[in-house]
C-alpha cells in the first residue's frame, strides 16, 4: 500500500457510530411497545455510552421506554448475529462502529451480512481516534515514537478492544506507515484496554477522543497524536498523524520532481529523497562518522 494511501486513510480515521434494524421493516403502527437497542461491544465503551444517551432522550421523542442491552464477543458478531435473527419488526436495533464494515472482509463467513440483513436507520456521530502512551515511553511524538520503535522492535506493544475494531486498524495502519512493529493486544473491550494503558501494563493505544481526553489532561497518558485530517478542539497542542509527516511529503513532492533532480545535477548537487526515520539514522551516521575522525584526530575547536 502507498505511503499517501495510508495517510488518507489516517485522516479519515474515527470511530463511527449508527444504528441499524433488521430487514425487513415492519409495517404496523410503531412503536406500541418498549425498543432495545443491541450494543455488540462490552458497557464502558463510546459506543455503549452514545447508545445510553440516547436512550435516555428517545422516549421523549417515540413515547416508549429504550433500553440498552450489551452483547459483546467473537468481534461484535454475536451482538449482530442476535439483531440479524430477531423478529424484523422495529423494536431490537443494532448500535454499529466500523467493526462492522471492517468484519464484512475480516469474517467472511460469519452468519449475516451487513447490507443483506440490515437497512441503515440513522447515523449518530464520528469521532477521530487518538493515539496515547503511558507516560513511562520514552516518546512524546510520532517522531520519537518510530525513533523508539526502530531501535526497540518488537518491544513496544499496543492495545486494543479487539481484532478488526476501530482502535485495532488503526493501530496496524500506523505500523504499515511507519515500519515500527508493534505488538497487538486484543482485549474484549476498550474499558480493559484503557485501564492496562492507564496503569502501564501496556504501552499504547488507539482510542476515540471522546473517551480518553480526560485521562490525557490528568497526565495519566501522553498524547501521540490524533487521527484527523485538523486538531481535535478539545485537544488543540496535540498534532494529527497526518501533521506529523506532511511537511516531509511535501519536500519530497519537489524533490523527487525530475526537473528539480535534472536541474540541480547540472549544478553539481544530488536530491535526497527520505522519509523523517531514514533521514533520522542519516544524520546520526553523520554525526558518528565526524565524531570518530574528529576524536582520532585529535581536532579541537579554536
Amino acid at each position: 500500500m502507498k505511503r499517501q494511501q495510508i495517510l488518507r486513510w489516517f485522516a479519515a480515521g474515527a470511530c463511527a457510530a449508527g444504528l441499524l434494524q433488521a430487514l425487513p421493516a415492519a409495517a404496523q403502527a410503531w412503536p406500541s411497545r418498549p425498543i432495545r437497542i443491541v450494543v455488540p461491544f462490552a458497557a464502558g465503551g463510546s459506543a455503549d455510552v452514545y447508545a445510553r444517551f440516547l436512550a435516555q432522550r428517545l422516549p421523549d421523542q417515540l413515547g416508549q421506554p429504550v433500553v440498552v442491552e450489551n452483547r459483546p464477543g467473537a468481534g461484535a458478531v454475536i451482538g449482530t448475529e442476535f439483531v440479524a435473527k430477531a423478529a424484523a419488526d422495529g423494536y431490537t436495533l443494532l448500535l454499529m462502529s466500523n467493526t462492522h464494515t471492517v468484519n464484512e472482509t475480516l469474517v467472511p463467513n460469519k452468519p449475516y451480512h451487513l447490507t443483506r440483513d440490515f437497512v441503515a436507520v440513522a447515523p449518530i456521530n464520528y469521532a477521530d481516534l487518538i493515539f496515547v502512551a503511558h507516560p513511562t515511553v520514552a516518546a512524546s511524538n510520532v517522531r520519537e515514537l518510530i525513533k523508539l520503535g526502530k531501535e526497540r522492535p518488537g518491544k513496544l506493544n499496543y492495545a486494543s478492544s479487539g481484532t478488526g475494531t476501530p482502535y485495532h486498524m488503526a493501530g496496524e495502519l500506523f505500523k504499515a506507515m511507519s515500519g515500527v512493529y508493534l505488538v497487538h493486544i486484543p482485549y474484549k473491550g476498550s474499558s480493559g484496554a484503557r485501564t492496562d494503558v492507564i496503569g502501564g501494563q501496556v504501552d499504547l493505544m488507539f482510542d476515540a477522543v471522546t473517551t480518553m481526553v480526560e485521562q490525557v489532561k490528568a497526565g495519566k497518558v501522553k498524547a501521540i497524536a490524533t487521527t484527523g485530517k485538523q486538531r481535535s478542539v478539545v485537544l488543540p497542542d496535540v498534532p494529527t498523524v497526518h501533521e506529523s509527516t506532511r511537511l516531509n511529503e511535501a519536500i519530497t513532492k519537489i524533490t523527487s520532481q525530475q526537473e528539480v533532480q535534472q536541474g540541480w545535477a547540472r549544478q553539481g548537487a544530488t536530491a535526497m529523497v527520505m522519509n523523517p526515520t531514514a533521514f533520522e539514522k542519516y544524520l546520526q551516521d553523520d554525526i558518528a562518522k565526524w565524531e570518530k575522525l574528529i576524536k582520532s584526530a585529535n581536532i579541537k575547536p579554536e
